[in-house]
């Protein structure tokens, strides 16, 4: 993998105080590059609960806890989308006819009240009933995975399970072939790491994404199966029925969303059992305290950025803001903040106190929430249940990716046969 480079430093604006400026670049800030969430620690303990960075170009950073749940639920002041969905309708119908329409991210780029009109078809497929129903199927999956590495004394975890597991289960529901899965994977990791803000650069990633899901969208509408694309064939947005243009919308975001984030909050869970051999005795001789270990490790090692984009000239908790800037919800740093969870870099699996915010919060919360909390249950069951103490491999040390979804790039274990 290529190492991002440092971006460089901008000239602080006017109207940001020399207090509130901290030195911090998601994508390749040295610290995350070696250590993710020793620096979101750091940064958690360090920095202003709302601070800007110089790095990126220039962009705000919220911090605590308060302030990204704050943030998350006022989609007035803080928008998914630098220009408004009016902005990007007008956009659409200016451009010629037949001239290519924009990729807009669906749900996921528009704010209420359009925002719940397009993650509605979602709802039902993504309920904690509709994700009960694939227990069987994920359970299997990972047992194959697991027992297929087990004899070898060792693997590479994301390329062996972290990464075919939730990867499989997100091609199958949305009726694309698994066997192109390598192919797709490759694909979402070269959009993740680009760090341009260019808008006809990141359309052309976008229609790459688009394009390679094409025929698959095609074929649905006139041949229907029991899948995603399908059902967003059959979904109508204000009493209209579903265009190609709709259906890559929501293509778009959720292949790149399904078929990233869980890789990485699967690696961050498989590094921290294979420091604590404690933990790992303690989880195969309680299995039933599995979902309070995913819950705590999801808090721990919170791995998503989601943007944000300042929609107004405002004040944000005595801050003040101005149009378009952006801002970084910084999940990672809201979950280890002290004033929230003490000892927050403590991993406690009985933890009481307020819930974890790596789903975040408000109407953009994670649509995928219920089928990651399955999938992480059950990796960790089977692993406790499939394999012997694992440990880290020391002759291949750990080097983590930035960006809007942080984890390591490889987590290479090792166990007795």
């Amino acid at each position: 993998m290529v190492q991002p480079v440092l971006s460089p430093l901008v000239e602080r604006p006017a109207h940001v105080p020399e207090a509130l400026v901290y030195d911090l670049d998601y994508y390749a800030d040295p610290g995350v590059l070696q250590d993710a969430h020793g620096r979101a620690l750091q940064v958690a303990k360090e920095a202003p609960g709302v601070f800007w960075t110089p790095r990126q170009g220039g962009h705000w950073v919220l911090r605590s806890h308060n302030a990204v749940f704050e943030a998350s639920r006022d989609t007035e002041r803080f928008s998914n989308a630098p220009i408004s969905f009016e902005q990007l309708q007008a956009i659409i119908e200016s451009l010629p006819e037949g001239a290519p329409k924009p990729l807009i991210p669906a749900p996921i780029t528009f704010d209420p009240p359009h925002h719940a009109v397009y993650r509605n078809p979602l709802q039902k497929a993504f309920s904690p009933k509709a994700m009960n129903v694939l227990k069987d199927n994920i359970r299997a999956l990972a047992v194959e995975l697991i027992e297929k590495v087990k004899p070898q004394g060792g693997c590479a975890f994301v390329k062996d399970i972290s990464e075919p597991m939730p990867v499989t289960i997100f091609l199958q529901m949305f009726g694309l072939p698994v066997d192109r899965q390598r192919e797709y994977r490759d694909l979402v990791e070269e959009h993740f790491a680009q760090t341009d803000k260019d808008p006809q650069l990141i359309q052309a990633r976008l229609r790459k994404v688009a394009d390679v899901m094409r025929d698959a969208i095609l074929e649905r509408k006139d041949n229907p199966q029991n899948d995603l694309i399908s059902l967003l064939w059959d979904s109508e947005f204000n009493g209209q029925k579903a265009t190609l243009h709709d259906i890559e919308n929501y293509a778009v975001m959720l292949f790149t969303a399904g078929l990233d984030t869980v890789v990485n909050g699967m690696a961050l869970g498989a590094v921290h059992l294979a420091k604590n051999p404690q933990l790992q005795a303690e989880m195969r001789a309680h299995p039933e305290k599995t979902s309070d270990l995913t819950e705590e490790m999801l808090r721990r090692y919170t791995f998503t950025l989601p943007p944000r984009f300042v929609a107004e000239d405002c004040e944000f908790q005595g801050v003040q803001m101005k149009k378009g800037e952006m801002a970084l919800l910084f999940l990672p740093g809201a979950d280890l903040d002290a004033a929230e969870y003490p000892n927050p870099e403590v991993f406690d699996a009985n933890r009481e106190g307020k819930p974890h915010i790596a789903f975040g919060a408000g109407p953009h919360r994670c649509l995928g929430s219920h089928l990651a909390r399955i999938e992480l249950n059950i990796l960790y069951e089977e692993m406790m249940a499939r394999l012997p103490e694992f440990r880290l491999d020391p002759d291949k040390p750990l080097t983590y990716h930035g960006g809007h979804v942080w984890g390591p790039n490889e987590v290479y274990l090792k166990w007795d046969v």
